[in-house]
């Protein structure tokens, strides 16, 4: 009975992170072609397809790869290859994997919010410094303004 919990817990976790995550994508480009008039989905959006693809593409494939490597071993040690063990050898290989690159983001933003690595775009000095720059522009401007005023008259 505990087995089939785990096997059904597996495939909802992650069929509800996937389809969560690819439902976002499906809203957004909705929602931009009724706001804004947005026509050409593919030129707009491109980048978000083409990734949730890739993402589906290399997913189908890993539990292609992981699927024959599962029925070798089970071979291997005699046994029968049950679809029940694989999902949760498959889900767990997958999980693994994602709670990995989700720490991985989350210590990114956390960490780039919080720390300065000057001249980096994703570091907190980035918009004191651009902020700066434009008021040494402005400040130019407005020194160099009667002057070109003078000139054109």
């Amino acid at each position: 009975m505990f087995d089939i919990f785990i096997v059904v817990w597996t495939v909802a976790v992650l069929l509800g992170v996937t389809v969560y995550l690819v439902g976002s994508l499906v809203q957004s480009v909705l929602q931009q072609r009724r706001t804004n008039n947005v026509r050409r989905i593919w030129r707009n959006f491109g980048l978000s397809i083409g990734f949730c693809l890739l993402f589906l593409l290399s997913w189908s494939a890993q539990a292609v790869a992981e699927w024959d490597r599962f029925q070798q071993e089970q071979v291997a040690h005699g046994e029968p290859a049950a679809v029940r063990d694989f999902v949760v050898e498959f889900g767990q290989s997958t999980l693994e994997n994602w709670q990995s690159e989700f720490l991985q983001l989350f210590s990114f933003v956390v960490m780039s919010a919080v720390l300065i690595h000057r001249g980096s775009a994703e570091s907190k000095d980035g918009s004191d410094r651009i902020e700066r720059k434009v008021d040494e522009i402005l400040k130019r401007l407005g020194e160099e303004e009667p002057e070109r005023i003078k000139t054109r008259r």
